[in-house]
């Protein structure tokens, strides 16, 4: 269940998220069965968080759309098997920096560059629920802080309100940009 690249060991932590998936697979009352076969992780890791730990687990882009179609029950899933963890699913993209001519590339397509995957990496870490609207503040001391709005009509389903800290945090992580999320007031 694990896609490493060559010569590299998968952690502890990996193996036991890809342990979860099979058994999530294996189990006959699973309802998500049959998509959760084609998946595999490449990564995962542990971030702490004010007083929970979030796991973030990375998937190879390739499985990322079947990923999507079962994420909010293989979230549930895994968050009941990781007791108390809360999950982040996030694709493993590909940036390429300005000088990709040097790799032998002719053109960079727009899903590579930086801003498109940060941005395609903020959509995933707030899924199964969708990003609202955006806003970036920029201070008098010129730092960036970007107000996330997420869709009001996920306000009451499945703890969203709980997680926006772990929402933050994870971006914050993953990419270096302050992020706040937050549901748009009616």
């Amino acid at each position: 269940k694990i896609l490493k690249e060559k010569g590299t060991a998968p952690s502890a932590l990996e193996e036991e998220v890809a342990k979860a998936l099979f058994d999530i697979e294996v189990a006959p009352a699973s309802d998500i069965k049959a998509d959760v076969r084609d998946v595999v992780i490449t990564s995962a890791q542990d971030l702490e968080v004010k007083n929970r730990t979030a796991l973030i687990v990375h998937f190879p882009f390739r499985v990322w759309k079947t990923v999507q179609k079962i994420q909010g029950r293989l979230i549930r899933e895994l968050e009941k098997k990781f007791n108390k963890k809360h999950v982040i699913f996030v694709a493993q993209r590909t940036i390429l920096d300005k000088n990709f001519r040097r790799k032998g590339l002719k053109i960079r397509p727009r899903s590579r560059t930086l801003t498109s995957v940060h941005e395609s990496i903020l959509e995933d870490i707030v899924g199964p629920t969708e990003i609202f609207g955006k806003r970036t503040r920029i201070s008098v001391d010129g730092t960036k802080i970007m107000k996330i709005y997420l869709d009001p009509k996920d306000k009451d389903k499945n703890d969203v309100e709980a997680k926006m800290s772990t929402f933050s945090a994870v971006y914050k992580k993953l990419t270096n940009k302050e992020a706040v999320f937050m549901f748009p007031e009616a």
